[in-house]
């Protein structure tokens, strides 16, 4: 008797459901098995309101039947100019919920490129705090695709503006809470980050549903930020950080309460919250972490509650971290990640293998970026592609790939990624025998202010526009609060006398505040390679113990 034969054996096993992994379902975990679980919220208007996750999924919910009713259709952006708020997260899950992309637009850039990176994304419809409708009534005309303003606040708070808009409360109250999410696939676009850390203009970053789900998925693992349902969360990095740093999506699938700071960033007021409410983790740029310890140092104040901060965006120093664990009981996990890589690709928690460490050699350790999670792979090569080895010491080109990280900017053809799918990450490191990177330069000199890119380039372009300037370099020098402010370095057209403070008046204007170089050196030469370009490194070295006078 003939035996049965099958082509294909794996045919006859079970395979697994296809539940597509989006950002709805993120939502409807929360307010089902969370649904008690609270977002307490600092209103721009000042006020502290608190909510469930159900009483949110509802709210979500109406604003779909408003955004549907509005027209707008799958795939189409709206734009977002908020603090961290509940009404500027519904507006978050809202918008992906009838599948739009939300674009979360950093509001501390210049004007000119909002405008510009609202329009690229052509984004209908556009939500903005109360504190930043002055900057879209400057920036109005320019706008060329926004078709509805929706301005978050209710009517009694509404501005009076040469804006046709109107109020959030108002726009959502008469909608009903019953809503089917729009059908997506998993691979189809969520959000959207312009990048502003190259030269030219910002570049686009799309975030699909499944990249989000799996990012917020690995950020909460016990390794990485550790969060669970014990947790209540400050997320004081901004929503408009790519992605809040995953934890607008891992607070919510892992049911943890929710404290949002609003427009209050200050050393008190985050101090307030973080008592009050009780906070056991929280995420942030050292400036605010400074600002906090300044504070409490000099009213002699603690944090019973707060266990873990994340500290990304720049450089935490080692007086920060040593402070929070001897002085406050708490552990700081540096971070590194992109917008790019939506973002995060490092957290410095420990190891086994460090786990003994202690003084000088536990800071050394806590400097380091930190080791990827899965899903995360890196590799440092040199200038001719050689893979490098681990060991801590050799440093080279640092790479990534994974499925949260970007293979393309939006509306540029061309794949930024190689081959084998790789992305360089702009930034030069080591990485030792754990796993353990540490950035040791960066192969663009964007300077780094309070967690915030400054391209050194376009401010040398703006520079050498002066007629009295024959030539200028930029580069970043350690500021104690803001991390690195750029120095600019000139060289005085022949024949002239430069006047610093008016060289500085006549860039006002032309350029982002937190922009402006803090001081301006006169020399007589700029160091240059063979090949022309300006020797940075050169430039850092001779400038490494300049202190700058603000």
């Amino acid at each position: 008797m003939q035996g049965l034969i099958h082509a294909d054996p794996g045919a006859m096993l079970g395979t697994m459901q296809d539940w597509p992994l989006t950002c709805n379902k993120v939502l409807d975990h929360a307010a089902t098995h969370h649904k008690d679980r609270e977002i307490v919220s600092r209103t721009v208007e000042g006020e502290i309101v608190r909510q469930t996750y159900a009483q949110t999924r509802g709210r979500v919910k109406q604003l779909c039947n408003r955004l549907t009713d509005w027209g707008l259709k799958k795939g189409e952006r709206a734009a977002t100019l908020a603090w961290n708020t509940a009404r500027h997260l519904e507006v978050w899950y809202g918008l992906t919920g009838v599948g739009a992309v939300y674009h979360t637009v950093n509001p501390r850039l210049f004007p000119d490129q909002i405008a510009w990176i609202i329009n690229h994304a052509e984004d209908r419809v556009l939500f903005v705090d109360l504190t930043f409708v002055p900057l879209v009534e400057k920036i109005w005309d320019r706008l060329t695709t926004i078709e509805q303003v929706v301005i978050l606040t209710d009517k009694a708070h509404m501005p009076q503006t040469s804006l046709d808009a109107i109020a959030y409360e108002d726009w959502i109250a008469d909608c009903s809470a019953d809503f089917d999410w729009v059908r997506v696939d998993e691979n189809d676009a969520a959000g959207m980050c312009y990048t502003s850390g190259t030269t030219g203009d910002p570049k686009g970053v799309v975030y699909s549903h499944r990249s989000n789900v799996l990012h917020a998925l690995v950020a909460s693992l016990p390794d990485m930020m550790g969060l669970s349902a014990r947790d209540r969360i400050l997320p004081v990095v901004p929503f408009f950080h790519a992605n809040g740093w995953a934890l607008t999506y891992s607070a919510l699938l892992n049911g943890s309460s929710l404290v949002l700071p609003g427009a209050q960033m200050d050393g008190a007021s985050i101090h307030q919250l973080l008592v009050d409410e009780k906070v056991t983790f929280s995420a942030a740029v050292p400036t605010i972490w400074q600002m906090l310890i300044q504070h409490m140092q000099k009213n002699d104040l603690n944090l019973p509650d707060l266990t873990r901060v994340v500290i990304g965006g720049a450089a935490c120093p080692r007086s920060m971290t040593q402070a929070f664990r001897d002085d406050y009981g708490v552990e700081v996990m540096h971070a590194w990640g992109m917008t790019e890589m939506s973002p995060l690709g490092t957290i410095c928690s420990l190891k086994p293998e460090y786990g003994a460490c202690d003084g000088e050699e536990w800071l050394d350790i806590k400097q380091k970026a930190g080791h990827a999670p899965f899903t995360v792979e890196m590799k440092i090569v040199d200038d001719e592609e050689t893979e490098l080895p681990w060991d801590g010491v050799t440093f080279g080109r640092l790479k990534v790939r994974g499925p949260a990280v970007a293979q393309g900017y939006f509306k540029l053809e061309d794949s930024f990624i190689d081959d084998e799918g790789w992305f360089d990450t702009g930034d030069v490191a080591t990485i030792d025998e754990y796993g353990y990177m540490q950035i040791t330069d960066r192969s663009k000199d964007v300077i780094k202010s309070g967690g915030e890119w400054i391209s050194s380039i376009d401010l040398e372009n703006l520079a050498v526009g002066h007629p009295d300037v024959a030539e200028a370099a930029v580069i970043g020098v350690a500021h104690p609060k803001w991390d690195e402010r750029p120095l600019l370095i000139v060289i005085e057209a022949e024949g002239v006398e430069l006047d610093k403070q008016a060289l500085l008046d006549w860039m006002d204007g032309k350029i982002a505040k937190w922009w402006m170089p803090d001081e301006v050196v006169v020399v007589d030469e700029i160091p240059h390679t063979a090949t022309g370009k300006i020797q940075k490194l050169a430039l850092r070295k001779q400038f490494k113990d300049f202190k700058l006078s603000s």
